[in-house]
């Protein structure tokens, strides 16, 4: 009785979360009287303020994360799932996934950015631990695939690259001058960094597609917008769309691997 009971408190606590969540993303796109992300905190978060600023584009993946985190919320809430190891493994960092998203958007509209960094951060520890813990398992069926690990991948990989745009907005409104290095040193280093952390997460969930074609969504937007908006780099673009590349053919390079070697049994139903 008492595991239902704990089982019932977490699936209404995801419920709200989500709640929370897109009210959260409501405001950050301007209604409810908030002002649009792209403006909010004197334009900080533009598509043009900083060198790993994705395009405008690439922020249209929100809309696939959110009606993923939607169909998550729903698929708990059936019988077979209220008590599955999975999502009582699950739910609560989901929660506080949700919670974050929402706190980091009001903390860019009152314009802190020094605690959005601390926010998306903490988004970012949160759904790493969640990787960590759904890449120890497979899901039962495809549908699972596609609600959990295909909309839990998505949200990391986004993150993953969205918390080196956050930073980069927050260092250059506080004035940070590069130590006297060129911008272009900061933003291919950073850039080298999330490649390896990129493949890193690759081999770590053998091969998830989902996280590595969002990390690579992100990577080319801001290939994109170096090539084709200000401020123009050559050499970021570059690296961003060999991150990119990197990247996504790790992915598909250990899951072939992994087919190969006949593990499909145990890897088929990992996105």
């Amino acid at each position: 009785m008492a595991t239902r009971s704990s089982d019932l408190k977490r699936q209404i606590a995801v419920t709200l979360s989500l709640v929370i969540c897109i009210v959260g993303s409501m405001i950050g796109v301007g209604v409810f009287g908030g002002t649009p992300i792209a403006q909010a905190a004197g334009g900080a978060l533009a598509a043009d303020s900083t060198l790993l600023a994705p395009a405008t584009p690439a922020f249209s993946i929100w809309s696939v994360v959110y009606t993923g985190l939607v169909a998550f919320t729903v698929w708990q809430w059936l019988p077979s799932q209220r008590s599955s190891p999975r999502q009582r493994s699950l739910g609560w960092i989901v929660a506080a996934s949700m919670i974050l998203n929402a706190a980091w958007i009001l903390s860019v509209q009152a314009g802190w950015l020094a605690v959005s960094v601390l926010v998306i951060l903490a988004l970012l520890v949160t759904l790493i631990l969640a990787f960590l813990r759904y890449s120890q398992s497979h899901a039962g069926s495809w549908v699972e695939a596609v609600v959990v690990d295909g909309t839990l991948g998505l949200y990391l990989g986004w993150t993953s690259v969205a918390v080196c745009a956050n930073i980069a907005a927050a260092l250059k409104a506080s004035g940070f001058g590069g130590f006297g290095l060129r911008p272009e040193v900061w933003s291919v280093a950073v850039l080298v960094v999330v490649a390896v952390v990129g493949i890193a997460l690759a081999i770590k969930g053998h091969g998830r597609l989902a996280l590595a074609a969002a990390i690579a969504w992100g990577l080319v937007w801001i290939t994109v917008g170096r090539s084709a908006d200000a401020p123009e780099s050559f050499p970021t673009a570059v690296a961003a769309a060999v991150a990119a590349a990197l990247v996504l053919g790790a992915a598909i390079t250990v899951r072939t691997r992994a087919l190969l070697a006949g593990a499909s049994g145990r890897g088929v139903r990992a996105l």
